[in-house]
């Protein structure tokens, strides 16, 4: 079939040698509604409309001549002479670009465009652009820079916002503004060779491979995807490509945005090469470098596999890697055909944004900041630990650190993974893979969908069903994803009458019928307790109750080592609250998710005894 690029607000064709068998939609075809979702998104979006654009612009335009306009520098990351300036700008651009699709803001449309076309400006002073001296890239290519510098880092966020916005808003400036800069990338690279490339590479670079291959599949123009594969990182590509795992001691983050620009990579050329990359680096993070909640590495890095309890640390879970994790994830299961009608990549998916992403920013803050790690040493706390900048959660001035820019992009999209879609030869297909209260709608297919739920403090969620083309909602087939964690309870009514089709853990069902307006679907997922061991030590284990990993709440008491929790005294709290109460080192602690795991120190993986209550 062919798969439109349904990110994007202007329909165009996907140019790739594969085209991806399930499609998303449109980022403006679905809204969430009111939920501890939106509450992120509001506070997200309240600072994409505080912050000083005039203070953004600062060092592009001091490193291209032109008036800063009296604004003032920022500081932490943006600080004019720190290695990752003007990174954060192309997550600004980015975020606008997602909170005008998705909400239909036009604040943050006019400053996504105001800001493209001060950059012009920057970009006509010299004909390159960036916030770093042409020199540094000299000095990158001959692999001589001393400062830390990470020029192509900050230049792959520019560029990924340039093309959002282009995406987004039809806007021929940021087209060309990012044409011109990929074809200055290109003349730069051009004259390196082989081993001078490879060697060039060894600095952090963020996704360049990504964004290049996006604008070839954006316009088709064979020399973007032709570039993005110079950045093709053999050190890092050829273990994975043979399916060995030499992840240790690697920076996880500057890893995980060229294995999302593997997968581009295999969609433009066909090559399984790029896609045995992909899915086995995704393999290995997931089964044996991550922790229960989803995150992965300590202080920034990947350990031995498969050593989850010898590193519980204050520094664990970078948010950056989660979020790129998620991002590989999703472009994998629209990708892969192998995946088949598992449920294990959305399994992942929603247990790193509901135990890792939710909880990351602070609900405090109305600009929703958020932590760099998120520790899991025993009696842990967010917002109180390592961090960069001067702080332990972000500012509004005075970060800017990698996850604060992957921050704003998260919860300006959170809807982006619910809903996909496929056409099948007999039928079109409806996926739902997350269970988050919002309206879908399909437009195409002349329905919209409404999902009402109270999910994950409820077990049930409804799919309300409503035809804009009279009584017929047309046939076609609904699946649901009835994860790993639920039981073979799980069951589905339509319309109150429960219906005989398989809701087997792991699996989707499958829904064909002719369906009408006003058609109800209820799918029950019932939760139980269960535990999430520690790969090297089984009996060092988180606690989960259906997806959400719960946490102790110690107050202010300080922990010096894992506590000692007896399974079999684990009880749930009355009220209907994920609350339950177990005892641990002989004394009574209340367990709760850890995404609201917020102003108390608390404790996630327990030297468990005995067994949970059944």
């Amino acid at each position: 079939m062919i798969c439109l690029v349904l990110l994007v607000l202007f329909s165009q064709l996907c140019v790739s040698q594969v085209t991806p068998s399930i499609c998303p939609f449109n980022l403006n075809r679905v809204r969430l509604t009111n939920s501890r979702w939106t509450e992120n998104q509001d506070r997200t979006v309240a600072y994409l409309k505080f912050i000083d654009v005039e203070r953004l612009l600062y060092n592009f335009r001091a490193n291209h001549g032109v008036s800063t306009m009296g604004a003032a520098a920022l500081g932490g990351w943006d600080a004019p002479n720190f290695p990752f300036r003007t990174h954060m700008q192309g997550h600004f651009l980015t975020a606008w670009s997602y909170c005008y699709a998705s909400l239909g803001d036009t604040v943050c449309r006019d400053r996504a465009l105001y800001f493209v076309a001060e950059l012009a400006k920057c970009q006509a002073s010299n004909g390159y652009l960036s916030g770093f001296p042409e020199s540094d890239f000299d000095l990158v290519e001959a692999r001589r820079l001393t400062n830390g510098n990470v020029p192509y880092y900050a230049i792959h966020k520019t560029m990924a916002g340039l093309l959002d916005v282009w995406q987004f808003f039809n806007d021929s400036t940021a087209r060309d503004i990012l044409l011109k800069l990929a074809g200055w990338v290109e003349s730069r690279t051009s004259k390196l060779n082989s081993s001078q490339m490879q060697a060039m590479l060894g600095t952090e670079f963020g996704g360049m491979n990504d964004v290049l291959a996006d604008i070839y599949h954006q316009n088709g123009d064979k020399r973007w995807l032709s570039l993005a594969q110079r950045f093709d990182h053999a050190s890092a590509f050829d273990p994975l490509a043979s399916n060995i795992d030499r992840l240790d001691g690697l920076h996880a983050n500057t890893q995980v945005p060229k294995w999302i620009g593997a997968v581009k990579t295999y969609t433009g050329t066909g090559s399984s090469k790029y896609l045995n990359i992909a899915r086995n680096a995704w393999n290995f993070t997931v089964n044996a470098h991550s922790y229960a909640i989803g995150g992965n590495s300590q202080a920034e890095h990947f350990r031995a596999p498969n050593k989850i309890s010898t590193y519980l640390n204050k520094d664990t879970a970078e948010g950056c890697n989660t979020y790129n994790m998620l991002k590989l994830t999703r472009e994998i299961w629209m990708t892969d055909s192998s995946v088949g009608n598992s449920t294990h990549h959305f399994d992942f998916y929603e247990r790193a944004l509901i135990n890792h992403m939710l909880g990351w920013q602070n609900p405090q803050d109305k600009h929703g900041h958020i932590t760099y790690f998120t520790s899991l040493n025993p009696g842990g706390r967010r917002g109180v630990g390592p961090a960069w900048g001067g702080g332990t959660w972000s500012t509004d001035h005075n970060s800017f650190w990698c996850c604060q820019g992957t921050g704003i992009e998260t919860n300006t999209k959170l809807m982006d993974s619910i809903y996909f879609t496929r056409d099948e030869p007999s039928s079109k297909v409806l996926y739902v893979n997350l269970f988050t209260p919002s309206v879908l709608s399909w437009v195409e297919q002349g329905v919209t969908v409404a999902q009402t739920t109270g999910f994950p403090v409820e077990d049930t969620t409804t799919l309300s069903i409503n035809s804009t083309r009279g009584d017929s909602a047309g046939n076609w087939t609904l699946r649901v994803r009835i994860p790993a964690w639920t039981s073979s309870e799980a069951s589905v009514r339509v319309n109150g009458e429960k219906v005989a089709v398989a809701a087997i853990p792991s699996t989707y069902l499958s829904l064909q019928r002719d369906w009408k307006n006003g058609d109800r679907v209820t799918v029950r997922l019932p939760m139980h307790l269960w535990t999430v061991p520690s790969n090297d030590n089984p009996s060092v284990a988180a606690v989960a109750y259906g997806p959400v990993v719960l946490a102790g709440n110690y107050g202010d008491t300080t922990l010096t080592a894992v506590p000692k929790l007896a399974l079999d005294t684990v009880r749930r709290a009355a009220g209907g609250k994920i609350e339950f109460t177990g005892t641990a080192d002989s004394k009574s602690v209340k367990l709760q998710p850890f995404y609201d795991a917020q102003g108390y120190n608390y404790n996630v993986y327990w030297a468990t005894s005995g067994r949970l209550p059944a």
